[in-house]
């Protein structure tokens, strides 16, 4: 299954804004996220994203992106926004698709899976010609999660376990809706090498730390994790299948100042 992953906006298109949120940082987190709990988590499948930092790409650019590649979904994260009047989440498919259409049923899932982790008001199911819809060859969605100039949904959006739980959700449609397989312990390699860049006691510093290696064009997120009983934010920088590969992305880590180690998920061979 090739996944052709969208976080909105981007670069000098911020996307909309409130309660001192950025649309273009929320859903690259959550789509961050996504990327690496499906790849971690599932096999067959290829991911691509339209960007993985903050960078500016067009509507056309996404969608050509997914379509050269020969995508088999198109799915794209955003927020919502109106004057603060509104709250809640909701998803897209395009206008001229009937409800029995396969794109369709993908959405009947996926919003089913989302909902029932994202803590929002359910606005229900909904169709619009916007083009990334449209101009995507295979079937496409795109969830709104929220609406960021609404006091009580950007409370949750500055939640890293929110944002966590909402990636979570994406995935477990996607996963029902495309049967994708999880990985076995007792499958070929099974291995995953977790690059963690720094722990913090302070959700406030752990997410500084984030935009200081995002702005060094790495991606980063933050992970929550309980050690010896403490309560810990770690910022992960990464996740691979091949220990090379991780060790490799430690060295380009530490040349940028920043101390970096593997965290191995080795199953018995």
């Amino acid at each position: 299954m090739k996944l052709y992953l969208d976080p909105g906006h981007g670069g000098n298109d911020p996307g909309a804004s409130g309660n001192g949120l950025k649309e273009k940082n929320v859903v690259l987190d959550i789509a961050l996220r996504i990327h690496d709990i499906i790849t971690a988590n599932y096999e067959d499948v290829d991911v691509r994203m339209s960007r993985t930092g903050d960078s500016t790409k067009s509507l056309k650019q996404r969608t050509d992106g997914a379509n050269v590649w020969g995508a088999d979904y198109f799915l794209s994260i955003h927020c919502n926004a109106f004057n603060g009047a509104a709250n809640g989440y909701e998803d897209f498919i395009h206008n001229s698709l009937s409800d029995n259409s396969q794109t369709a049923r993908y959405q009947d899932i996926l919003h089913d899976e989302i909902t029932k982790v994202n803590q929002l008001r359910n606005r229900g199911q909904k169709k619009a010609n916007f083009h990334v819809l449209r101009e995507s060859n295979m079937p496409a969605f795109l969830s709104e999660n929220g609406f960021i100039d609404y006091s009580g949904d950007a409370a949750l959006m500055k939640q890293n376990t929110w944002k966590q739980n909402v990636a979570q959700g994406h995935v477990n449609g996607l996963a029902r809706a495309f049967n994708l397989k999880h990985r076995e312990s007792s499958s070929v390699s099974g291995n995953m090498y977790q690059v963690i860049a720094g722990s913090f006691s302070s959700n406030k510093n752990a997410d500084e730390h984030v935009l200081f290696i995002q702005s060094k064009g790495i991606d980063a997120f933050v992970v929550s994790a309980t050690i010896s009983g403490h309560y810990w934010y770690r910022v992960q920088a990464g996740a691979f299948e091949n220990r090379k590969r991780a060790d490799s992305h430690v060295r380009s880590l530490k040349n940028i100042g920043v101390d970096a180690f593997i965290v191995a998920n080795e199953q018995p061979q």
